[in-house]
């Protein structure tokens, strides 16, 4: 019998990725666990033959020594610990081969010290294709990139094409507008120095959009190291493809609800979630009684797709439904593709990809199709839309929040923040081991769900409580009933307590850094570099036209600035220019800026304190080898600046 023990192996980057897929793939209701009853085709889709005997003493070991934590059930650790278990022992020897064997997958060799040890990433090489194609179609136009790109037809040159830092800052531009000043972006005489700048420049504004960058800096991307490369772009490129699924961009959302929904049920599902409704609302417009319920399985026959496309396009398009006379998967997703195409939508896939099911391919190519041709009636007038709409301060907070690897993603934060598991994520980065996880329902019960949700949120406010963080008024009920004005107060203690935290650690003082010490040291830095700028506090009406930040980021990397880009007529539209300037020059020299341009132009004190709060702790970079190593990588990483470059 498979007995677990103690073992000196461990898994790889890319077999806990793919034990992540599978086990999200198996757990269909999303909460988090896999039966028992389905261990035996969880392990084999994760290349672990075991007999039926075998797999069932598992079970009964698990049953008799409640190994796990919820009977009858494992979550994603549990199910991790097995598979690492297992990998020690012969019976998965060949997990190893299995994984890298998978077809489309490319193993290269690792690229770290611990190569030796014969670490290896697989590389699919659909992503590679699919997304060098999304770039030659979206940027090829782009003057600045025409040293590279097109790419080639395999994607083989993507990752040189990196190298030099100004295609990844267009991707996140195309992404998300106007995240990065073009002013910013190094485009001439490039060394391998301004090179590097590009990169920490386009890192760190990817960390501002949400995207978890642990593990990940400059130095990788210099390298082009393929899994960390392709794994950056593929969160880039989806937060762009469903930045546009929301009722602010498409009002027509509204009529994906059904007859007992509010706008608040709407906002509570993920992009993939509304994805498939939507897929499934044409297929009932056009009297199809399919439904899809996945982006894999579902898909690779064609069918759905065919019906979707010829549903959503025009009546001049000439789509058709031609693909569902041809027997053969393969030949058939070729003459679906060639459809799309007529809608100007064939991006993403081969038909290889939809004949396998690629779920990430699959859902980009139906978010594409969405985000062009919704084909969705727009309502006359949506009661209550003006509520929830999100505002600049919620999306600046739930890009922080993704930015730490939360998990799950959230895209709401008044729902996706009512059973406080988020909540507990974050306060364990601030502080870890502040959590008792035994404490924490982790997975809810159908008849106590409600109360094992405010259970947590109670917890939660406990728990800042002992953060000495200001919740008159605030109570768990607050927190489960998604109340936004209190849910918000709590949210952004919570940043300025992980800001001042990852300060303080970096400082090594053993002191805790206070608001007062940060403008001390902003006015300290502004004296000794010789500029006439002074903070007096973060309600500094001064900080509007943006040149108290921009002295500070010349003061920590003198000549950085190029002054003649600075605008000095004090207009909104010129101040606004230099926030934009400032805030991607910080960024370009390293600090982890979550604020908008909006933010000092309109001398937000909250988020203008995290600007200074983070140029400060460029100062302590140096320092870093002080912090403890695991607390680091629970957190966010600091990229290397040019201060420790």
């Amino acid at each position: 019998m498979a007995t677990l023990n103690k073992f000196t192996k461990t898994l790889s980057i890319d077999e806990k990725t793919e034990i992540k897929e599978k086990f999200t793939e198996l757990d269909a209701n999303k909460d988090g666990f896999i039966d028992l009853h389905e261990l035996k085709d969880a392990l084999n889709q994760v290349g672990f033959k075991l007999a039926g005997y075998q797999v069932r003493e598992m079970i009964d070991e698990f049953k008799s020594k409640q190994r796990t934590a919820h009977q009858g059930k494992l979550n994603l650790e549990e199910f991790e610990t097995l598979c690492l278990d297992l990998k020690s022992k012969d019976v998965a020897s060949t997990f190893k081969t299995v994984v890298s064997k998978k077809e489309n997958l490319e193993t290269l060799g690792g690229m770290s010290s611990s190569s030796s040890e014969g670490t290896t990433h697989s590389v699919r090489l659909e992503e590679q294709l699919a997304f060098s194609d999304w770039i030659n179609s979206n940027l090829g136009h782009d003057k600045d990139l025409q040293h590279l790109l097109p790419i080639d037809s395999e994607g083989k040159r993507l990752y040189l094409s990196i190298k030099d830092g100004i295609l990844l800052c267009k991707i996140i531009n195309h992404s998300c507008p106007d995240t990065i000043d073009e002013r910013a972006i190094n485009k001439k005489n490039l060394t391998v120095y301004r090179e590097f700048e590009n990169l920490t420049l386009a890192l760190v504004s990817s960390q501002a959009i949400g995207c978890n960058i642990v593990n990940i800096d400059a130095h990788d991307l210099a390298k082009g190291k393929p899994h960390l490369v392709l794994g950056l772009l593929w969160q880039i490129i989806r937060i762009g493809l469903f930045s546009h699924i929301t009722l602010d961009s498409c009002p027509g959302l509204a009529g994906l609800l059904f007859d007992n929904e509010r706008l608040e049920d709407l906002m509570k599902m993920s992009p993939e979630a509304i994805l498939l409704r939507w897929v499934n609302h044409h297929l009932e417009r056009a009297g199809i009684r399919r439904r899809c319920t996945n982006f894999q399985s579902d898909i690779v026959d064609s069918e759905i797709y065919s019906h979707l496309l010829k549903q959503i396009a025009g009546n001049d398009a000439d789509v058709n439904l031609d693909a569902l006379r041809e027997a053969d998967l393969q030949s058939r997703a070729e003459i679906m593709l060639q459809q799309a195409g007529k809608l100007n939508c064939r991006s993403f896939l081969t038909p290889q990809d939809v004949v396998n099911g690629v779920y990430k391919l699959n859902l980009a190519f139906v978010a594409n199709l969405f985000n062009n041709h919704p084909g969705l009636d727009k309502p006359e007038q949506i009661e209550g839309l003006e509520s929830i709409e999100e505002t600049r301060e919620e999306k600046t907070y739930r890009n922080w929040m993704n930015s730490m690897g939360v998990s799950p993603h959230v895209n709401w934060l008044y729902s996706d923040l009512a059973d406080g598991l988020v909540i507990f994520q974050l306060f364990d980065v601030i502080k870890p081991g502040i959590v008792n996880w035994s404490r924490v329902h982790k997975r809810f019960t159908p008849l106590r769900k409600f109360m094992e949700k405010l259970e947590n949120c109670n917890y939660a406010v406990d728990l800042g409580k002992q953060l000495k963080f200001s919740l008159v008024g605030i109570a768990g009920q607050d927190l489960n009933d998604g109340n936004a004005t209190l849910t918000l107060a709590l949210i952004w203690q919570l940043m300025r307590a992980y800001t001042l935290s990852i300060l303080s650690r970096l400082a090594n003082t053993g002191n805790p850094i206070i608001e007062k010490e940060i403008v001390q040291w902003v006015n300290n830095r502004l004296a000794e570099a010789g500029k006439q700028s002074q903070l007096r506090n973060f309600n500094d009406h001064a900080i509007a036209d943006g040149k108290i930040v921009i002295d500070l980021i010349d003061a920590i990397k003198e000549g950085s600035i190029n002054y003649e880009l600075v605008r000095t007529s004090g207009t909104q539209e010129d101040n606004l220019a230099n926030a934009k300037y400032a805030i991607s020059m910080a960024r370009k020299i390293g600090a982890r800026v979550y604020a908008l341009p909006e933010d000092i132009t309109e001398v937000k004190p909250k988020m203008v304190m995290t600007v200074f709060a983070c140029m400060m702790a460029l100062d302590y970079v140096p320092n870093m080898d002080s912090v403890d190593q695991n607390n680091h990588n629970n957190s966010t990483p600091v990229v290397a600046t040019n201060n420790s470059n």
